[in-house]
Formats: C-alpha cells, structure tokens, sequence
C-alpha cells in the first residue's frame, strides 16, 4: 500500500440511481467555465465532504434513525439543496479514502435488514411521490419498519424545504433521463454465445469482486445460476445481465 491518489473519473456530478445505489454523471461546462472551477453537484459521496458545523446541526444532522451506512447520503444531500443550501465539487480538493480489504460484519445492527430500513426512512421523509419508485426496485422495503419519522417530518416543515419534484426538475435535472423512473423494455434478451463454441455462454457467475466474467456452459430451464446467463440490450445501448 503505498496511499497514492487516484482519481475516479475526470470529475462527474453524483445522483442515484432507483435502485437506490450512487451513480456519477459528467459535469456540464457552460460558457467559459474550467475543468478547475467548482460545479453544483445533486448528491455528494458519503462521508467525503466539508459542510459548515453550524449548518449541519440545523439541518439536523445526520438523521440518528439511520443504521450503520446506506442512504445517509442522500438524505444530507437531499436536504441540503431542498432546505436552501448547495453542494459543490471542488475539483482542486484532495480527499483520500482507504477501502478495507474486507467486509466487515455489522453485529451492533438493530435488524438484520437496516440497510432497506435506512432507505424507507430517507424514502419517506425527502421524496414525496417518488418514494414509489424506490420501492419498486427495492419491495423489501416495504415489509420493514422505518421507526418513528415523526421529527424529521417535522425538521422538513420548520426549514420549509422545497419538494422533491423541485429537486429533480432543478438541481438533478438529467437524472431522470439517464434513470427513468419506468425502465423501458429492452431491445433485445438472451445468451450470448461464441460462433465458434455454441455449447458455451457468457455467464455473470464470479466468485470474487470485480473478477472478469467468463464463459460457461449454457444452462436451461429454471437451474440455479440461469439468470446470470441471461442478458439484454438496455435503453442505454449496453448489455447487462438481466437480474440487474
């Protein structure tokens, strides 16, 4: 381990997806704007930020209902720019954050399920109508309880925070069109096998992070890993594995 910088990207504006999972989409240069000047950014990346202390704690802080990680982002972030703050990136910045080698196991979890608990709370509380859509992708959320949303409720109606559809027509504008909130149907949906070996098929089966995927031989019917097998060609003219 040597703690040498690396970037992510060239510099991209963070939004989710409706799964619910941190996306990043590049940043706009209007006019006479610089790959160095700070830009608005919808969602900052977890706990890598600065924000005023003072600022903070009137938003509320983080909201004390949230378990462990998952979702404490978006509800910052959501806050921010609905209650009359503003996120900037700040390409010049350098902010370094070492990953673990490994998992850890969460015991100090009230509930085995926290991480759908932290999303119906954010869910619930910031995003209006569109709650619904968090839900589609992710009905476990459903079947678990959010706690008692009593006082963030009412944070949001003592900052007199905008809506959520004002959040994404203003600040994340683009973000429905790279998400829709309905997936379209794909163009195309199958396997993907080599001319040259028919018997084998591409399969999404890996047995550790971020390993390349392979070829494997083809399996029918309802067998265990099928739906890695099973790709389709996205409205966003990629091919992903069809379980995602």
């Amino acid at each position: 381990m040597t703690f040498e910088y690396r970037p992510q990207d060239e510099g991209g504006r963070g939004v989710f997806s409706w799964e619910f999972s941190y996306k990043r989409l590049p940043r706009v240069l209007d006019g006479d704007a610089k790959p160095w000047n700070s830009f608005n950014s919808p969602v900052m990346a977890g706990g890598l930020f600065a924000i005023s202390r003072k600022w903070f704690w009137e938003l509320g802080g983080y909201d004390p209902g949230l378990e462990i990680w998952g979702g404490e982002q978006f509800e910052l972030s959501f806050k921010v720019w609905m209650c009359g703050g503003q996120i900037l990136d700040i390409p010049c910045s350098r902010v370094g954050h070492v990953y673990r080698l490994h998992q850890t196991n969460f015991l100090q979890a009230a509930t085995d399920d926290f991480l759908f608990r932290n999303y119906r709370r954010v869910a619930e509380v910031w995003m209006d109508e569109y709650q619904e859509y968090i839900y589609l992708r992710n009905p476990q959320c459903l079947f678990v309880d959010p706690g008692d949303l009593r006082e963030r409720h009412i944070l949001r109606q003592r900052l007199n925070c905008k809506s959520f559809k004002w959040f994404l027509n203003t600040v994340a504008h683009d973000l429905i069109r790279k998400y829709p909130l309905i997936d379209p149907a794909p163009a195309a949906t199958g396997d993907l096998r080599p001319f040259s070996k028919s018997t084998l098929c591409l399969d999404g089966y890996t047995s550790t992070l971020n390993a390349p995927i392979g070829l494997r031989q083809c399996m029918g019917g309802s067998r265990a890993k099928e739906s890695l097998q099973k790709f389709h060609y996205s409205h966003l003219n990629d091919i992903r594995i069809n379980s995602m």
